[in-house]
């Protein structure tokens, strides 16, 4: 897919286990700001409305392409750091919404 892409991650996050999330979450996203095609991101944490969404993560890319490599990326980083991010879930009780994005032709 060419244009634009944007990775919007929502996750519910109980407040226990907020601290130790928001770090792997800064972790995570200082690698992807070194990948080739990122443009940009945002790390939204909820503090009005009834959804049950507490925290948001948006990344935008050049293209789906460059996606595929960041993830890659990520994935060595994760595992050289010994870092499990479902494990991670499981134990905090943290569940995600993870999905891709292209903007609406007007």
């Amino acid at each position: 897919m060419s244009g634009a892409f944007f990775r919007v991650d929502k996750f519910i996050v109980p407040a226990a286990a907020r601290e130790e999330f928001l770090v792997k979450v800064m972790m995570t996203h200082k690698v992807l700001e070194v990948q080739d095609g990122f443009i940009d991101h945002r790390v939204l944490e909820q503090v009005a409305g009834p959804g049950e969404f507490n925290f948001v993560t948006i990344a935008e890319w050049e293209n789906t392409e460059v996606v595929e490599r960041a993830r890659a990326a990520v994935a060595a980083a994760h595992k050289g750091a010994n870092f499990d991010p479902q494990e991670m879930f499981a134990r905090l009780g943290i569940r995600a919404d993870i999905a891709g994005y292209k903007p609406v032709a007007a």
